[in-house]
């Protein structure tokens, strides 16, 4: 008896069979996100610790996919190409380099203005001109031959006898100069493009060091028009470059308009300021970055700005909003200007170890004041009967008080351990507090060279800018560390640990903040061009304007005296905008 059920019969084909046979495929063709038990072991538990799934490279190596996130940007850290920071400036790479090279092209860059690029085989950045000059070696490449250094030694002077202290053969060991080579080791070294670091001081009485290189002496103080020479005379020039310098009564830009809406003499701070919402105005002639703004004290009609193509220029804040003054005098950065409490001049700080008085009228420089160091912060003391005084805080660590009418140097307040950024006067301005690179803040009585109160904390970073509360009883700084803290501005000086502005990025750039008038508000800048405000009184962030969409940064803001709601706002491109 047969088990298997009866089957329908149907004609037999017989077909040849091909020569390769073609794989059989058992199942449909599944993609990485249809095929389930791949899915199944790729979406581990949020509690998971091990990963069960071997991931393929290619799964790996596999770009982003989807939308971007609309509300990170690139430079936050958020979309597609960006990455999260991983310092308080941003994010570092990890590369190995070995100290030997990284210390080469470290000592080329210093002394020939480039480098390799690290990221790119064959390229390099800073000076394209000297790349091209030297053919992009560093200095160990540049190192002369045995023949040419046995050639610079016979041109050196003997070390002489170290029995004979003085007189022809005296002993001068490793000090012994070269023979008639001290000009043309300074004319070498000027071409070469060698300049001194922006903290280096070298104070030396003339020669050339054994190494060759040519140690210049520092700037002796200079006051007043009397310690000019003819060729800075020729620099300090003023153009006006307004519409018209007098009016049809003869009066300059200084008087301050009658014809407004606005009353311009009322006390500062008298009306109830608001958030300024968009931008009504800009201002494009300065052309690398913005570095201080400054209104007219009281009026606030005119607006100064320094910047760091070395000039200092004066804008008219209403009626045409044009260019009014152009004043050239130094040749480098400006990195600060102030006003003295009239408006009547005002002072600016250079990185060419320069400080200059000028008058604000017609641009005429009243005075000229130099250590032989680089002046970071300068301040004119805000009390009338001092007018004539202000206080300069330089890259030696020192404070620097001068009196304009004998220009000399009065004081000098010698306590910190870093380059000077900050000077404030508090306390009816009997006071000053200053803050420095060493991390520490200290508080001083004006003309007493002895600190009163010093703070300095572990968890304390560099503090590179301050504003003082109107009512003069907080002072807000702002920290390296991506925040704004509040220290009293009173006898304490204690820090007020329950106000700490948040939100905004500051690390690597000396961005500026400033108070409203009436202290209900507190404006910053930030590296990624965007403008802070925040409520003082709950330190809530009210508004954040993208005020630079290129990403360059806010590096100087300022708060108009007497409107409602005006900002200005300075980039590191330099431009300079106006928010209402």
């Amino acid at each position: 008896m047969s088990l298997m059920p009866d089957l329908p019969s149907f004609p037999r084909q017989i077909t040849a069979a091909p020569a390769h046979p073609s794989p059989v495929t058992s199942r449909p063709t599944l993609t990485h996100t249809q095929d389930p038990m791949k899915l199944r072991m790729m979406l581990a538990q949020p509690t998971d610790t091990v990963l069960t799934y071997n991931v393929p490279y290619d799964d790996l190596t596999r770009p982003f996919q989807g939308p971007a996130n609309p509300f990170k940007s690139a430079a936050d850290g958020g979309g597609l190409g960006g990455k999260r920071k991983n310092l308080l400036t941003g994010y570092a790479e990890e590369t190995v380099i070995s100290d030997a090279t990284f210390l080469t092209q470290h000592r080329t860059f210093q002394g020939l203005g480039y480098a390799q690029n690290p990221s790119r085989e064959g390229a390099y950045v800073g000076n394209m001109a000297n790349v091209q000059r030297f053919g992009g070696r560093n200095v160990v490449q540049l190192r002369p031959s045995k023949a040419e250094a046995q050639a610079i030694r016979r041109k050196r002077q003997k070390k002489g006898d170290a029995a004979i202290v003085e007189g022809e053969g005296a002993y001068q060991g490793p000090w012994a100069r070269y023979h008639d080579q001290d000009q043309a080791l300074e004319d070498e070294a000027a071409q070469a493009g060698e300049r001194l670091g922006s903290d280096e001081e070298y104070e030396e009485e003339g020669g050339a060091a054994a190494s060759g290189t040519v140690l210049r002496p520092a700037r002796a103080t200079t006051a007043g028009g009397s310690g000019a020479t003819e060729a800075e005379r020729e620099r300090e020039r003023t153009e006006f470059n307004g519409t018209a310098e007098f009016d049809y009564q003869g009066r300059t830009y200084m008087h301050v308009p009658q014809d407004l809406e606005l009353d311009l003499r009322k006390e500062v701070g008298s009306i109830t300021n608001y958030v300024p919402k968009k931008m009504i105005h800009t201002w494009r002639q300065h052309t690398k970055a913005i570095t201080g703004l400054r209104f007219l004290p009281q009026s606030g009609h005119v607006l100064l700005s320094a910047s760091a193509d070395a000039t200092i220029r004066i804008w008219d804040v209403y009626h045409a909003r044009e260019l009014l003054r152009t004043i050239y005098g130094h040749t480098k950065a400006v990195s600060d200007v102030s006003f003295n409490d009239d408006g009547s001049r005002f002072l600016s700080a250079s990185y060419d170890r320069q400080m200059k008085v000028w008058d604000t009228e017609y641009g005429k420089c009243l005075g000229r004041y130099s250590t032989g160091k680089i002046p970071h912060v300068v301040r004119f003391h805000p009390a009338a009967a001092h007018r004539h005084e202000f206080l300069a805080g330089m890259s030696d660590k020192k404070i620097v008080q001068y009196d304009t009418r004998s220009g000399s140097l009065t004081q000098e307040y010698d306590h910190h351990l870093g380059a000077i950024n900050t000077i404030t006067f508090v306390d009816q301005d009997r006071r000053f507090i200053t803050t420095s690179d060493d991390k520490s803040l200290r508080a001083w009585e004006y003309n007493i060279p002895v600190p009163i109160k010093f703070i300095a904390e572990p968890y304390m970073f560099s503090m590179v800018r301050a504003a003082r509360h109107p009512s003069g009883k907080y002072l807000a700084l702002q920290s390296a560390d991506n925040q704004i803290v509040v220290y009293a501005a009173t006898d304490k000086f204690r820090q007020n640990r329950k106000k700490a502005f948040r939100g905004h990025h500051t690390a690597g750039h000396a961005i500026d903040l400033a108070f409203s008038p009436d202290g209900h508000f507190l404006a910053s800048g930030d590296d990624a061009g965007y403008l802070c405000v925040w409520d003082f009184k709950t330190c809530k962030m009210l508004h954040k304007i993208r005020a630079y969409p290129d990403a360059a940064a806010l590096l100087a803001v300022q708060w108009h005296p007497q409107e409602t709601s005006k900002v200005v706002t300075g980039g590191l491109d330099g431009v300079i905008k106006y928010f209402d």
